[in-house]
């Protein structure tokens, strides 16, 4: 064996969350992943690496070229020459119908070490998601499963479609869909009964699943109708008819909607996560990135006098995080805070402070920073508060409690800077409508977000595209920009958001 090495990872079917954490901690590794078009591209959320799409299909790879498989296998053994460790990302499993055994081949024919690390393939994932037990000790002790699209270059398939009519349990065919016709037909002209109960899963296990069931015979009608896309999965037995009481996934509040996440990327982990558990497809529309202070030196100097200040004032997580984090890079940690109270704008920050094993002494009700100074003006008369915030931002607590005498220095312990344009994908899901909501957490976000709207993407403001507003102060920002607001969040964060979304939602057209 020379060089790097290959890891031949299962992403699973679709949803994020299904893939290993050991196929987690090879993204982390990696120094290039090489992941086929079905990959959930938030995966690549995971990496800091080099990443390339590989295509074997057109259909799944518009404006790619289109790689034969010699061209991958290829690709991973140069990399891997050159000392990389590789990751090839492929949906599902590697081996069950991913052509990872011929990966595996090449590579070690090419000397090339490598590991396999299994996924959740689509017989168990997307049935299980569809309400689908695919065996059942009253239904089914067995499971066969069936390419349903077999190598175009063989002279004749390798399907007994006798043995599979007389199979005593459940058969599952993968992307199948094409094929449909032939294999119903096939199926019941060689015994199996055109009654039997059976279903097509379209997109499986993503929240643009879709699910139809019927008899074996009536399934092809029911799949046009319909209007189901690949990858599919059908699935045909007993079991089908478990769908009725045990279907699930279908039924979580916002499944079927796309959502627009307007956090910087590498702060937006939590919103996705809670897009996905509410059965949403997450968007990334950062519209700020965030990066610590060109100059530390103002900061040192504050941390250096803390014990001439009786508040800190966290109006953010991330002025939390940041401050914490350059408190221990000094060598100290939150002992040189004790004779201090603590203040934060929203449970949000006080939240982050946890952490740290902090707790706020003072979350004001209204989560804004008129609030925060309405209840700091009582507290702080004549005192002395250090503010760790961000390079911009509003003012309101400066100026507020100037009036009962008290001094605020503000420190900047990290900045915001203003992204330059959104990533091509999630700029054509703008501008074709297909998103359905957007959320906008600050005023500043709201004003970039409509300073990177193209023509073609306002024009679906109002139209496909709802836009929430995280607060009062972000909805007039939004509205002064020239934005609409359809909903606004009665409690001043995410969850706020979603849960504003959830109840318009709810309301119906």
């Amino acid at each position: 064996m020379a060089g790097g090495k290959v890891y031949l990872v299962g992403a699973g079917p679709g949803d994020p969350g299904l893939i290993t954490i050991k196929g987690i901690e090879c993204l982390k590794q990696a120094d290039l992943i090489l992941y086929d078009g079905l990959v959930n591209p938030l995966l690549l959320e995971h990496v800091s690496s080099e990443v390339e799409r590989t295509c074997r299909v057109a259909e799944g790879c518009k404006n790619r070229r289109v790689l034969k498989q010699d061209e991958i296998n290829e690709r991973l053994i140069a990399a891997a020459r050159e000392g990389k460790t590789v990751v090839r990302l492929k949906g599902g499993d590697p081996f069950i119908f991913g052509r990872g055994s011929e990966e595996a081949v090449a590579l070690r024919e090419a000397g090339i070490d490598f590991e396999i690390v299994p996924g959740i393939t689509a017989a168990t994932a997307a049935a299980g998601y569809a309400g689908i037990s695919v065996t059942h000790r009253a239904h089914a002790s067995a499971v066969a499963l069936i390419t349903g699209h077999e190598d175009p270059t063989k002279p004749d398939s390798s399907l007994d479609y006798e043995a599979l009519s007389r199979f005593p349990g459940t058969l599952v065919f993968y992307m199948g869909l094409h094929n449909l016709k032939h294999i119903v037909s096939s199926l019941i002209e060689a015994g199996k009964s055109a009654e039997t109960p059976a279903a097509a899963i379209s997109r499986g296990t993503t929240p643009f699943q879709k699910t139809v069931q019927s008899t074996l015979k009536g399934l092809p009608e029911s799949v046009q109708n319909a209007g189901l896309v690949a990858p599919s999965l059908i699935v045909i037995g007993e079991c089908v008819t478990l769908r009725d009481q045990i279907a699930w996934f279908e039924q979580k509040p916002l499944f079927g909607l796309r959502i627009g996440i307007t956090r910087s990327e590498d702060q937006s982990e939590s919103e996705i996560q809670q897009a996905i558990r509410l059965g949403a497809q997450p968007v990334l529309l950062p519209t700020i990135e965030i990066s610590q202070p060109a100059d530390w030196a103002p900061v040192d100097q504050a941390i250096s006098h803390l014990k001439d200040y009786d508040w800190l004032v966290f109006t953010s997580a991330n002025g939390v995080r940041y401050f914490m984090d350059r408190l221990w890079e000094l060598g100290m940690d939150s002992r040189q805070l004790s004779h201090l109270r603590i203040a934060t704008i929203g449970p949000s920050t006080a939240e982050a402070l946890l952490a740290y094993r902090l707790r706020a002494d003072l979350v004001p009700p209204e989560y804004r920073a008129e609030a925060l100074a309405e209840s700091l003006k009582p507290l702080a008369t004549g005192q002395k508060l250090l503010w760790a915030g961000a390079n911009r931002g509003r003012e309101v607590l400066i100026t507020e409690l100037a009036e009962v005498s008290a001094t605020v220095d503000k420190i900047v312990v990290y900045e915001n800077h203003d992204v330059s344009a959104w990533n091509e994908d999630s700029l054509k899901l703008l501008e074709t409508g297909e998103v359905d909501w957007v959320g906008l957490s600050s005023p500043s976000i709201a004003r970039n977000f409509e300073r990177l709207l193209t023509a073609a993407a306002r024009a679906q403001l109002g139209k496909s595209i709802r836009l929430a507003s995280i607060s009062p102060v972000t909805s007039q920002a939004a509205q002064e920009a020239g934005l609409q607001i359809d909903v606004e969040a009665k409690d001043y964060h995410w969850d706020g958001i979603f849960t504003a979304i959830q109840q318009y939602a709810a309301s119906g057209p």
